[in-house]
Parts: C-alpha cells; sequence; structure tokens
C-alpha cells in the first residue's frame, strides 16, 4: 500500500489530496492490525516459519514505536509515500502544506519533560506538493525524447538527461526514506544538493521547451518572461520514479473550468488533442490520462456538457480510444453538489486506463435531488451499460435499462427533422434557446410590447421551416412531447436548446400512417390553444430597453394535452407500457411543483 501514488493535478489547497489522505488512513491501519495479529499467531515459531514475513512486520511494527503514536505514523507514511499535488498557485500550494503539517501535529501532546514538546521534526514534502503549470512542461520519457532529438542529437543530450534523472531519483528515495527512519530529521545540506541538482536539469528542459515556443533563450529578458508566465513543470524530472514506473495510480480533483482564451494572454498550451474544446479542464483531463500508468484510474468533476456536446468531441475520443469511463450526471436544480456555484450542472467522470482493447461506457441519468437528500445522493446512484448507445462520439445520460431502451428504439429511427426542412415557406416551427422544465415550441410569435407599445421580436426566437402543414404539426407534437424533452436531457447540456438538438430529433414523418398524422394535428392544434389561453402578460423592467411586455407562455398547464401526444408517439416507436410510463412520468415531480412556473418566467 505504500507503493500507491496518488495525484491532484490542479490540487488547490488540498481538498482532494486530504479525502485521500482519508481514505487510505484505515487501509493503512488495516495492514497494522494484521501484522499484528500475524506476529501473535506465529509466535517465536514465526521467525523459522515465515521468516520474510515475521522479519518485514517486526520492522514495520518497530518504526511504529519510534513515533510518538501509531495515527501519527500512519499520517506521516501516506503523506510522504502516497500523496502528490501541482498547482499553479504557490499560495494554495503553501496552504495545503500547513494543512498536511497541522494534521500531523494534531495527533501529538505536547510533553513538556521532553526534547522539543516530544513532536518530532515534520517531514518535508516540497517535493510531493509542488508549484507549477500543470498543463506546460514535459510529462512524458517520450515528449522529452522528441524534443531533445528533434535535431541532430550528437552528443547523446537525451542518455545524459536520463541517467541525471535516474540518479536524482535515488536521491529522492533516500531523501524519503530518512523521513521515516530514526526521529526523522534529514540534513539540510541534503536538500539543498537535491534542489541545485533537480534546479539544474529543470533548466536544461526549460531550455528545450522555450525554443519551442519560439523564445530565444540567449534573450534574457524574453527568456526570463516567458518563464514567469508559463511556469513550466516537468513531470518526467519531477516525479521522474513515478513517471519511469509507468506512472501515477491514482488521479483525482476538480480542475478549473476556465476558458482557453481566458489565460492566452499570460500562457499557451501546446500539443494537445483537446485545444479545439477550448477549457482547462478538457486539457487537464489530456494530461491527467498521459500521466496514469497503464492500469491508472482518474476521476475528476467537469461540467456535464463534456459528456455529451459537439464542443467536447476531441475530449471523448482522448478518453474512448484509452480506456473505459463510468460518467455520472447532476442537475443543479433544485439541488447542487456544491454550495456557491450557479448554473453548474456537473459530471463525475471515473476513468479505468486500458491497453487490451475492452472500451465500455456506463453511466447515470441526469440526477436531481432536493438539497436535504444531497447526504444520501451517491448510495442512491444507479448506472447502466451505455456501450452501444452512443451516438456520433456523444455519451447519453441514461440510467436504466428502461432508459436504455427507450433510446434505442427512438435510434433506431432511418430520419430526423433534418430531412425534411426546406430552405422557405410558410410552415415555421419557432423555439427559444431557454430551457426549463419544459421545451417551448411554437406556430406563433409571443407578444412583445415596449414602455410606447411598439411591438418587438423576440430575440432569442429560432425557426425551422418544413414543407406542408401537416409535418409541422407533427413536429410541434414531437418538439413539445416529454419525450422530446427526455432526449434533450440524454444528449444536450441541459442548458440550451440548439439547432443540433431540435434537428436531430428521430422522427422519420414518412413512416406515419394516415390515423396517426390526423391525430397528430388536431393535437398541434389544440396544444397551441391551450398555450394562448393559459399564456400571461407580464411586465419585465429591462436596462436596456426599459418596461417590457411579454407573453410568457406555461407549457405545464398543458401536461394532459403532452400526455396525449406521447401516447400517440409511445405507438410510432412500439413502445411497451413501462417504457410510456416512464416517459409520461419523468421529472414530474419536478416539472409539476410550485417552482415550475417560477423557472419558466
Amino acid at each position: 500500500i505504500t507503493t500507491i501514488t496518488v495525484l491532484d493535478p490542479t490540487g488547490g489547497s488540498g481538498a482532494f489530496i486530504f479525502a485521500a489522505l482519508n481514505i487510505l488512513e484505515p487501509l493503512y491501519e488495516a495492514c497494522l492490525d494484521r501484522m499484528e495479529a500475524f506476529l501473535a499467531e506465529w509466535g517465536e515459531h514465526g521467525k523459522k516459519a515465515h521468516p520474510n514475513y515475521h522479519k518485514k512486520f517486526t520492522e514495520v511494527l518497530a518504526r511504529v514505536d519510534a513515533h510518538p503514536n501509531r495515527r501519527y505514523f500512519v499520517l506521516k507514511s501516506i503523506i510522504l509515500n502516497n500523496l502528490y499535488a501541482v498547482d499553479i498557485m504557490e499560495e494554495a500550494v503553501e496552504i495545503c502544506k500547513l494543512r498536511l503539517f497541522l494534521k500531523l501535529a494534531a495527533q501529538v501532546e505536547p510533553d513538556a519533560a521532553r526534547d522539543n514538546l516530544g513532536i518530532e521534526p515534520l517531514p518535508d514534502i516540497d517535493f510531493n506538493i509542488r508549484a507549477g503549470n500543470t498543463l506546460v512542461g514535459y510529462a512524458t520519457y517520450d515528449e522529452v525524447k522528441r524534443a531533445v532529438t528533434s535535431g541532430l542529437d550528437f552528443d547523446n543530450a537525451m542518455e545524459k538527461i536520463a541517467v541525471k534523472a535516474a540518479d536524482l531519483q535515488q536521491t529522492f528515495d533516500k531523501f524519503r526514506q530518512l523521513q521515516t527512519e530514526g526521529d526523522g530529521s534529514v540534513p539540510h545540506a541534503d536538500k539543498q544538493e537535491l534542489q541545485k541538482r533537480l534546479k539544474a536539469l529543470e533548466d536544461e528542459l526549460n531550455r528545450h521547451l522555450a525554443t519551442e515556443y519560439g523564445v530565444k533563450v540567449s534573450d534574457k529578458a524574453a527568456y526570463a518572461k516567458w518563464l514567469k508566465s508559463h511556469q513550466p513543470f516537468h513531470w518526467f524530472i519531477q516525479f521522474y520514479g513515478i513517471l519511469n514506473g509507468g506512472g501515477f495510480d491514482v488521479i483525482i480533483g476538480n480542475p478549473p473550468y476556465v476558458e482557453y482564451k481566458e489565460v492566452k494572454k499570460d500562457y499557451l498550451i501546446r500539443g494537445y488533442a483537446t485545444e479545439e474544446c477550448g477549457n482547462l479542464y478538457a486539457f487537464t483531463w489530456e494530461r491527467s490520462i498521459a500521466l496514469a500508468n497503464r492500469a491508472g484510474r482518474v476521476g475528476l468533476i467537469i461540467p456535464v456538457a463534456s459528456v455529451c456536446t459537439d464542443g467536447y468531441a476531441a475530449l471523448r475520443r482522448i478518453w474512448l480510444s484509452n480506456g473505459s469511463v463510468v460518467a455520472s450526471n447532476f442537475n443543479d436544480r433544485p439541488g447542487k453538489l456544491f454550495d456557491g456555484l450557479e448554473h453548474i450542472r456537473l459530471a463525475i467522470v471515473l476513468f479505468a486506463k486500458r491497453k487490451d482493447g475492452a472500451r465500455t461506457i456506463h453511466t447515470t441519468t441526469y440526477n436531481k435531488w432536493i438539497t436535504e437528500a444531497r447526504d444520501h445522493l451517491f448510495q442512491t446512484l444507479s448506472f447502466t451499460d451505455t456501450t452501444t448507445l452512443v451516438r456520433g462520439g456523444s455519451m447519453p445520460k441514461v440510467g436504466s435499462s428502461i432508459e436504455a431502451g427507450v433510446l434505442a428504439k427512438i435510434s433506431s429511427s432511418s430520419k430526423t427533422l433534418q430531412h425534411f426542412v426546406v430552405n422557405s415557406g410558410r410552415n415555421r416551427v419557432l423555439y427559444t434557446r431557454k430551457l426549463s422544465w419544459f421545451v417551448q415550441i411554437l406556430d406563433f410569435v409571443p407578444g412583445i410590447t415596449d414602455a410606447r407599445g411598439r411591438k418587438r421580436e423576440p430575440s432569442e426566437l429560432k425557426e425551422v421551416v418544413v414543407a406542408t402543414e401537416q409535418h409541422r404539426n407533427a413536429f410541434l407534437c414531437v418538439l413539445n412531447s416529454t419525450l422530446f424533452y427526455w432526449l434533450l436531457t440524454v444528449w444536450s447540456d441541459c442548458r440550451n436548446l440548439n439547432k443540433r438538438e431540435v434537428l436531430g430529433v428521430p422522427f422519420n414523418f414518412d413512416e406515419a400512417n394516415g390515423s396517426m398524422r390526423s391525430k397528430l394535428d388536431k393535437l398541434a392544434g389544440r396544444l397551441m390553444e391551450d398555450f394562448q389561453e393559459n399564456s400571461k402578460i407580464l411586465e419585465m423592467n429591462y436596462a436596456e430597453w426599459g418596461m417590457m411586455k411579454i407573453q410568457c407562455i406555461y407549457p405545464k398547464h398543458s401536461k394532459p394535452i403532452l400526455d396525449e401526444i406521447d401516447t400517440v408517439l409511445a405507438e410510432h416507436y412500439g413502445f411497451t407500457a413501462e417504457e410510456l410510463d416512464f416517459i409520461l412520468n419523468y421529472d414530474i415531480k419536478y416539472r409539476l411543483g410550485r417552482s415550475t412556473e417560477e423557472a419558466e418566467e
């Protein structure tokens, strides 16, 4: 267990490092308990019957006794052997280290009769918890080799770097070992020598990297400016032993959800397949997979858009080409995973690196819960295998066999709305990009007047034109249905209704018989009339336009008509009675709740 390596690549002040500490502590305790039990069971006979284990167990327990108490030994061992973190903010790194030190110090009762009050020297974890830019620098041997040997390597520079790094790692290992033996002290001169050698190797790689960025190392001012802004962190040498051994066992964290364009003024990244995603959390995922060993596990909390929207297709390609994925998906209404964050719909993505070619995907539904149920949320999660339901690289947010069955039947449709769209005509389907608990698809333009009584066009209203009135009525029904609301939940970012989802709805109008078309014609007319009758004119004050009167639509009052529509569609798709019941009642307690009307205004 002392060889397990756990990394938070964007560690901040150490929340995830502390979580790992809490997970590992009882495992260490269990190992020590078993060692004591074995030694007691074996007695002196164990020296002959189990010489290797008897010796090792005895040595470990002797080291425990040399420390103030057993818990101190366990926590110190975990901090030194298992935990690693990097963060671009030096202040955050110092806070993380301080929190770990305080955790250790709290395990010791001061004893005035002993030197230093009986508190042994705190471990030096400067080489475990590091400051630097996770995304800039050489991560692996192959990356360094490509950079160093890109020209003619006459003096075997790469071989020399590898030798220096290997020698440096031996010193690292000795440095760490000394801290778990005796009083745990390490001569300051030893640390200075280690830092000096690390700095020399770091400088050598920085010069190679700066050249790749087009920076002349000979221009001292430009080079110094680049170093300060980019803060390169070379994983290959900073954690040489781990990377040379294949990589980290476990990588966890909550990377920053920051658009790349926001940091470009400070630093640039190079060589990332996920650059097109345009967000730092996608880059962190790609780097984490590169840093994980052949059987490594990665778990990061990121926005839910990553699992299904087009903008993050490159990230999903990285996942699916390297291993298996388990994704749990979470809304932020009515309850949320984290307090203090608004409009942040999240996914916890767990990744298992695999080299055998086997790739599986397991997902949950899009979970919603009341705040009071937060403590029990994870125990109630349900996962289902969605490997065969991936569409265009997007992973569906479904978590039961019923949902999987419904999705499989809908996806078998040979045509989507896109097939029936025409360039111009009178038969319009209008929609707003804003999503709430219902979708608002209309054949009329909601009324809006300004303070002077002048009519204004809604700014967010989009349109799709189809060939005939019957096409329009069919798609008015399909797009307002609870079935479509569920499909949006499955495939979209659950924030905006985009043309991708509207035009991609699987419905082959050509396969609808005359009876079904007639039913949809009548239902569409009734639905639009009901929308009008239940609408309200509300006054809203806008800084840019002043007081506006706006016709607001409340689809929840039309739920009985929507149920009729879903019943007709269920017959078309071949749903079972259980599948239809699932659709009719999907999210019903939230969609028909008191807060729904407020959300739709």
